[in-house]
């Protein structure tokens, strides 16, 4: 079957790859859609991050791997002490597979797992494929009211939703979200939907920005023409009570630091590249607290958690999904349509859909 596979740095490529045998407890899934992820773009850009140079101590595989982690699609095949699923099921993939025996799975944290193991990214197998064995916990059915092209959006939304969770927004709160890429953008859309009072956001490109407006921020701020620290300074009482950095870079970091008030707490969800330098007097004088937001609830508890909730948004229509897809392409197109369309300087993708 046709898939892409991650070599290295700029190195994606389309080839025939072996399909993957159903084990007991395992489904098959024909991938109707897989969206590119910010994760994926570092790799491409930066890597190996999270895909495994050397073989990695559960799954045992190493570069090259096939990758793409955001992916809905139909049950065809289903292992025999599958009872759950059944073959026609329209499912959307959770990749994160915990170990369930480290320390932080045994306290239920299983997102800070010592040895969590991500399909389309430490596995044999990914979403930017004709189809994925995946072990059966993973997979959500999606309700009838559920597009698939919207089923591989709810990872990504999963992640905001996560991250807004995490720093204990409350109605009335003031916030701000430094980078709209498309987790940038899913932290938007969740921090709206809890009922932010005021919210900015800081973003150097102009179609970002038109997406956030679109999501009902209150105001955008292009931080190569304008200082985002001053502007927010001067329009709430001294910063806001939350600010999200999701741009991974040092100046982003630091002005999401100082935008925030006193005793404000900043919630990185960013992948950087690069270390980070920063004053620690802007944090121990003024009491705000940095923590880190790390994916969302993975299995078993993603099913009473961020995936299961952003689908029942989703078959509410409370989330305006035409405003995160900027493009759809075909996995043949992937590298030209999607990596490098997406990592050049002057585009305004967002999230861009693959079809196999």
């Amino acid at each position: 079957m046709k898939a892409a596979v991650y070599y290295g740095p700029g190195d994606v490529r389309v080839e025939d790859v072996p399909t993957d045998d159903v084990g007991p407890d395992d489904v098959r899934i024909d991938v109707a859609w897989c969206g590119i992820c910010g994760t994926d773009l570092h790799e491409y850009l930066g890597g190996p991050i999270f895909t495994p140079a050397a073989p990695h101590p559960r799954t045992g595989e190493s570069l090259p791997v096939t990758i793409g982690h955001e992916f809905s699609g139909v049950v065809s095949e289903v292992g025999e002490d599958v009872t759950r699923l059944s073959e026609g099921a329209r499912v959307v993939v959770e990749p994160n597979i915990p170990c369930h025996d480290c320390y932080y799975c045994e306290e239920g944290h299983h997102n800070r797992c010592e040895n969590a193991a991500a399909i389309g990214l430490q596995t044999d197998t990914g979403g930017f494929a004709e189809n994925v064995v995946v072990p059966e916990p993973q997979v959500h059915e999606l309700p009838g009211d559920v597009s698939l092209k919207d089923g591989a959006l709810v990872e990504p939304l999963a992640v905001g939703l996560h991250a807004v969770r995490r720093a204990n927004l409350r109605p009335g709160d003031t916030a701000a979200v430094f980078g709209a890429g498309p987790i940038g953008l899913t932290a938007v859309h969740a921090a709206l939907d809890a009922g932010v009072k005021r919210l900015f956001v800081s973003e150097p490109q102009d179609g970002r920005r038109a997406i956030a407006d679109r999501l009902g921020a209150d105001v955008t701020i292009d931080p190569t023409t304008a200082d985002p620290v001053e502007r927010i300074r001067a329009e709430t009482a001294g910063g806001v009570d939350h600010a999200f950095e999701y741009a991974g870079v040092d100046p982003s970091f630091n002005a999401a630091l100082r935008s925030t008030r006193r005793g404000g707490v900043v919630t990185v969800g960013a992948v950087f590249e690069e270390t980070t330098e920063t004053d620690l007097k802007e944090v121990v004088t003024t009491e705000r607290t940095v923590q880190g937001s790390q994916t969302y609830a993975y299995p078993p508890l993603s099913h009473r958690g961020e995936f299961d909730a952003v689908i029942r948004s989703l078959a509410a229509g409370d989330v305006d999904t035409d405003a995160f897809v900027s493009a759809t392409i075909d996995l043949d197109d992937i590298v030209p349509a999607g990596f490098d369309a997406i990592t050049d300087e002057s585009t305004d993708l967002v999230k861009v859909l693959v079809e196999p």
